[in-house]
C-alpha cells in the first residue's frame, strides 16, 4: 500500500510535509516508523517473521510488530494500528512502554533508500501466540523465543541465517537489556 508519510528533519524534527511512501523510499526522505517488541512474563519474545512479498528484507525474523507512522497519526496510534494489523492484536497507549528512538538510514540493492527513525516500544504480550493472526501480506509467521535464544541470535548476528538485521546489533542488545529490567 502506498500511504501519505509526514516526512521529518535529519534530526527527527516534523517538517509539515507529507509523501507518499513509494517517493520517501525513492528520494530518501526521513520518516517515522513504530517499532512493537512483545515479550511475555515467562521469559520469550515474539519474533516475526517479514512476508516472502517484502521489498525489503523478505523472510528475516526481526520485530514483533513494525511500520511506518501514517501522514497526521501520532507514533503511539500507529503502534497501536500496526499491532491491530499486523498480528491481529489489541493494544492500548498505556500498554506501549517507550524506550527510545533509534536511527535506521539503510540503503538496499532494489534502490530503496530507507532513512527513518525506529520509536520503540516494549509491550506484555498477554494472550497464547495461537490467539494471534498475522497479516498476509506483511507476516509470514510467529514464534516465541527465549531470552536466551534472543542474546544467542544478536551473539551471532553475522551467520545465524534468516535473524537480524546485522547492521543493527546495538539496537537488538539495547532492546533485550530493556525488556529484561522490565520483566525482573
Amino acid at each position: 500500500m502506498d500511504e501519505y508519510i509526514d516526512i521529518v528533519t535529519k534530526e527527527g524534527k516534523p517538517t509539515g510535509k507529507s509523501e507518499l511512501k513509494s517517493i520517501i523510499h525513492q528520494k530518501g526522505y526521513y520518516h517515522n516508523t513504530a517499532h512493537i517488541w512483545l515479550y511475555t512474563k515467562n521469559g520469550e519474545i515474539l519474533l516475526s517473521q517479514r512476508s516472502a512479498k517484502k521489498a525489503i528484507c523478505p523472510l528475516m525474523w526481526d520485530v514483533s510488530v513494525a511500520g511506518h507512522v501514517d501522514a497526521g497519526e501520532t507514533i503511539k496510534q500507529a503502534a497501536i494500528r500496526e499491532t491491530k494489523e499486523e498480528i491481529g492484536l489489541s493494544i492500548s497507549e498505556n500498554d506501549l512502554k517507550n524506550i527510545g528512538v533509534f536511527e535506521c538510514f539503510q540503503t538496499y540493492s532494489n534502490g530503496i533508500i530507507d532513512n527513518e527513525f525506529h520509536n520503540t516500544f516494549l509491550c506484555e504480550l498477554k494472550v497464547p501466540i495461537s490467539q494471534l493472526t498475522p497479516q498476509e501480506e506483511e507476516v509470514e509467521t510467529l514464534k516465541l523465543v527465549s531470552f536466551a535464544s534472543f542474546k544467542d541470535l544478536i551473539n551471532t548476528i553475522e551467520n545465524n541465517g534468516n535473524h537480524f538485521v546485522p547492521s543493527n546489533k546495538s539496537y537488538y542488545e539495547f532492546v533485550l537489556q530493556n525488556i529484561i529490567k522490565t520483566v525482573n
